[in-house]
């Protein structure tokens, strides 16, 4: 089969389509045969060596792909050969086939394309579990979300909105402020152009943000957190800015706001119970109407480096996807 191959941490321009040998379906897996893979910012970390983990080299990068299985290995029960699903990989989902265990895959709504399909695990999976089990959003309450033009930050106004909060929605730029307002985003914020801390209290009426959902760090992070009203909650979901901010400690203590850290894969490890309850959930809004992942570019295999590049250029407004076909 064809693949996208790391052979060496470095920089992604040099990855390679290649020719690889078929996954094998072991135990309690299935092999699915990809249609569509989403493309993420982890992605770019694992193969440049830069993520929490450091995968065995050579690997095939890709952590989430929709399509349908063409075979299952020992002990799969409810699933078979012709089923749609969508898998989440952490690896290996750059490629025409994938091996992906029973407990990571889920059965694709009928009505869900297969390129909304790969853009819904790792965005919306990390974003409910941000907003339900760590940051305990209200139907009410104000959730600022940073970086709201992009995967995971369309799915936070999706989903604040589905849960009853009033959004708002900051970014770089009208057209990243347009897919946030396209989103669902009840008010936005130009955090080139305005005032950050300043213009949220003035959106709050001096009250302050409830919850503060961050998946963007560097120069942002703290006057969201001094943005923050009493008992407010900020929840660390990545660093797409590139530095990790260096957050003063007193922010917490004053109005007893807490920082919360958001790890999605490894809670659904932990609990992988209250991580299908989720996805049941997930895929309940999706039926209503009230989420749909924005997909505004798809590449092929062999220009997975212009995908990256288009990520890293802040051009990918909701996600990008490979497609195999």
């Amino acid at each position: 089969m064809k693949a996208v191959l790391c052979r060496d941490f470095a920089p992604y321009s040099g990855l390679k389509v290649e020719e690889v040998d078929d996954p094998v379906a072991g135990e309690g897996m299935v092999i699915v045969d990809v249609k569509a893979a989403g493309v993420n910012f982890p992605d770019i970390l694992l193969v440049e060596g830069k993520y929490q983990m450091k995968p065995p080299l050579p690997f095939i990068p890709g952590g989430e792909c929709a399509g349908v299985i063409s075979e299952v290995g020992p002990g799969v029960k409810g699933f078979k050969p012709g089923d749609r699903v969508i898998a989440a990989t952490m690896l290996n989902a750059f490629a025409e086939k994938a091996a992906a265990h029973v407990s990571a895959i889920a059965p694709m709504p009928a009505s869900m394309p297969f390129e909304e399909g790969a853009a819904l695990i790792t965005t919306y999976a990390t974003t409910i579990h941000a907003l339900k089990q760590r940051g305990e959003l209200k139907a009410g309450e104000t959730l600022l979300v940073l970086g709201a033009g992009g995967g995971v930050g369309t799915a936070a106004v999706q989903l604040g909105k589905a849960m009853g909060a009033t959004v708002i929605a900051a970014a770089r730029g009208a057209e990243k402020l347009a897919a946030a307002k396209e989103a669902g985003a009840d008010m936005t914020i130009d955090y080139d152009a305005e005032d950050l801390k300043a213009r949220c209290k003035e959106l709050t009426d001096g009250k302050g943000i409830d919850v503060v959902y961050d998946a963007v760090g560097g120069a942002y992070s703290e006057p969201a957190m001094r943005a923050m009203g009493w008992g407010g909650r900020f929840l660390v979901i990545g660093f797409a800015a590139g530095d990790i901010p260096k957050m003063p400690l007193n922010l917490a203590l004053l109005n007893s706001r807490d920082i919360r850290g958001v790890f999605w894969g490894a809670w659904a490890a932990r609990d992988p119970k209250g991580n299908g309850a989720n996805m049941a959930e997930l895929f309940a809004l999706y039926e209503q109407g009230k989420i749909k992942p924005m997909v505004s570019h798809t590449f092929t295999l062999e220009d997975v480096t212009k995908a990256f590049d288009a990520l890293m250029n802040r051009e990918v407004r909701g996600k990008a996807v490979l497609v195999t076909g």
